[in-house]
């Protein structure tokens, strides 16, 4: 393994940042306010950026602006931090974005969960191993979020791609991220618990190492204490920083997660950061409930 990808390896062990992406009065995407949160990122200690994740609203965002948002944060982040730039939809336009990932000089890409209705497993492997091959300098990080997956079929492409190196697990399963670790290889990838905090305990008590989040847009040092606490295996002290974010992190879970990116930017509009606006299919949390996120962000905030 080169050192370059024993580098990006220990980016993933870490708090993975996903910034939300803000948008301006006119609906477009502001990149001063995004500056503007990026920097309170790093200047709160958090060294592993996604931008196109899904709390930046991948999905909602065109061509031109997600790489307007991998630009920023690359120009931002300088050398403070590792990017692992979020890559997705047909596999022609992932290809096209994971080398203009590189071009800019980030060292990783995330690859977004194929959405498809008709997913096979090899189908799957062809499509992440087509990525992967067309940036052999860049570490890839599969973001898994089918159950069916097996862990022979993500052994199978780090066996043709030996930059696949690092996992984004989000199957809300810890006995299956367990066994699919051990099927895959558990000390061969570095396992990132891809539902942020509410699951980060349970997948490092079976292997992470890693978790990420959208929570930390709102309170970096909340997250990096709860990486602390299960670096040191400190599971009581975890669970405190558990009970902290529970609610928060329920209002994001609530309605299969219909509010995710929602309560985020609620939270960020309470402390004058940046607008709360999202766009379809997602919808701004109506006047009646946003005193409660309010209330959560500015306890944090103390």
């Amino acid at each position: 393994m080169t050192a370059t990808f024993e580098t990006q390896r220990a980016a993933l062990a870490d708090v993975v940042a996903i910034p939300v992406t803000p948008f301006a009065e006119d609906g477009a995407v502001d990149p001063t306010a995004y500056r503007a949160l990026l920097r309170r990122l790093l200047d709160g200690g958090i060294t592993t950026l996604t931008p196109n994740g899904n709390t930046g609203e991948f999905y909602a965002l065109s061509p031109a602006e997600r790489r307007l948002v991998t630009e920023l944060t690359v120009e931002e982040a300088g050398d403070r931090a590792a990017i692992l730039v979020g890559v997705g939809h047909d596999l022609p336009t992932a290809v096209a974005s994971a080398r203009h990932a590189e071009d800019l000089g980030a060292s990783m890409v995330m690859v977004h969960q194929p959405v498809h209705p008709y997913v096979s497993q090899g189908g799957w492997v062809d499509y992440h191993r087509a990525i992967a091959e067309a940036v052999p300098g860049l570490g890839v990080v599969p973001y898994i979020r089918n159950a069916q997956l097996t862990g022979a079929r993500l052994a199978e492409l780090a066996d043709a791609c030996p930059n696949v190196l690092g996992v984004k697990y989000a199957v809300p399963d810890a006995a299956r991220f367990a066994a699919f670790a051990r099927d895959a290889g558990l000390e061969r990838f570095v396992w990132i618990a891809g539902l942020a905090e509410p699951y980060a305990p349970s997948y490092f008590s079976a292997g992470a190492t890693g978790f990420t989040s959208g929570l930390v847009n709102v309170a970096p040092a909340v997250s990096l204490n709860m990486i602390e606490a299960l670096r040191s295996g400190d599971y009581p002290a975890a669970m405190k920083v558990w009970e902290q974010i529970r609610r928060f992190e329920e209002l994001r879970a609530a309605n299969g997660s219909a509010n995710n990116v929602t309560v985020v930017k609620e939270a960020l509009a309470a402390l004058g950061l940046c607008r709360r606006e999202v766009r379809p299919p997602s919808k701004p949390l109506p006047e009646s409930e946003r005193a409660e996120v309010a209330a959560i962000a500015a306890g944090w905030s103390i």
